[in-house]
């Protein structure tokens, strides 16, 4: 297939090199460049212009870095205008619901087909093509999309537009709630005098044990915030969670809770951290740094 990846960063630049070297067309196009040009010893045809990287495309696939940036790549910089007749707009970046449905409906206006597929599973699992994807839309489009989701991991229909986007901000509610519970257990452990390591060895196969006490509780252990998810991500989607809570008239008091803790981890110098860097945050409180 000829497929344009736009966004080649951190998430972008994995799934696009699995695209081409799972034998499709790739044309992929980046705010900077040189970040793109990694991929021309794949296969992948460098473009300038956003535009330019879509003319061919049968499918479009975003990774961009929030719903913002989405729509003006593909409403202000002639993307939009550019597609091929009919042509797929899969957008796997993160956006809210509310984003996802307006361009979704700016597309259709134009004839084309509109995918909201935001994933889970970080730079690992775009590496592994073992990414989780959630995908609002038709379930016609879906189908269509199915040879690009089975390369980049498990992809689920979970609704009409806008869904896609709903299941992963639940996604990001429970990882970063889970994170704080797992750095706040640890810490506590840590400082009644009990091995953190230990304990997380103890504890697992119970009902606490989860990917996160594994791979985050592992980084805390290790005191390694390399990362991976940043804090400043984490909280971008925990406030993009709150905002649609608003619009639909939901109250998420645990949410706004570990809203307010990440923000106050930043605040404090940790926005590069990975998102277990909330482990650095909860301890500073405790006076364990």
């Amino acid at each position: 297939m000829k497929i344009a990846v736009l966004g080649i960063g951190l998430m972008g630049y994995p799934m696009a090199r699995r695209l081409c070297e799972a034998g499709h067309t790739v044309h992929v196009w980046n705010r900077t460049r040189k970040k793109a040009d990694r991929l021309a010893p794949f296969g992948a045809t460098v473009h300038a212009q956003a535009a330019d990287a879509v003319r061919a495309a049968d499918i479009v696939i975003c990774m961009l870095e929030n719903g913002t940036v989405v729509g003006e790549v593909l409403f202000s910089k002639g993307v939009a205008q550019a597609l091929k007749p009919d042509a797929l707009v899969i957008d796997m970046s993160s956006t809210q619901p509310s984003e996802a449905r307006d361009h979704a409906a700016r597309l259709s206006e134009i004839g084309m087909t509109h995918l909201d597929a935001p994933v889970s599973g970080g730079t690992l699992g775009a590496a592994d093509g073992t990414l989780a994807i959630m995908v609002g839309g038709k379930p016609a489009a879906f189908e269509r999309a199915q040879a690009v989701f089975q390369v980049l991991g498990h992809a689920t229909h979970v609704g009409p537009h806008g869904a896609g986007q709903l299941a992963k901000l639940a996604n990001q509610m429970i990882v970063g709630i889970t994170i704080g519970a797992v750095a706040e257990a640890l810490l506590m452990c840590e400082k009644g005098g009990a091995t953190m390591a230990k304990v997380k060895e103890a504890i697992t196969g119970g009902f606490a044990d989860s990917r996160i006490l594994q791979v985050h509780g592992q980084r805390m252990v290790d005191r390694d915030f390399t990362p991976y998810g940043r804090m400043s991500v984490q909280l971008k989607d925990l406030r993009n969670a709150l905002a649609t809570a608003e619009e639909i008239g939901f109250d998420a008091p645990v949410t706004r809770l570990f809203e307010k803790l990440y923000s106050e981890g930043i605040e404090h110098g940790l926005a590069d951290l990975d998102h277990a860097g909330l482990f650095v945050e909860l301890a500073s409180r405790n006076g364990m740094n």
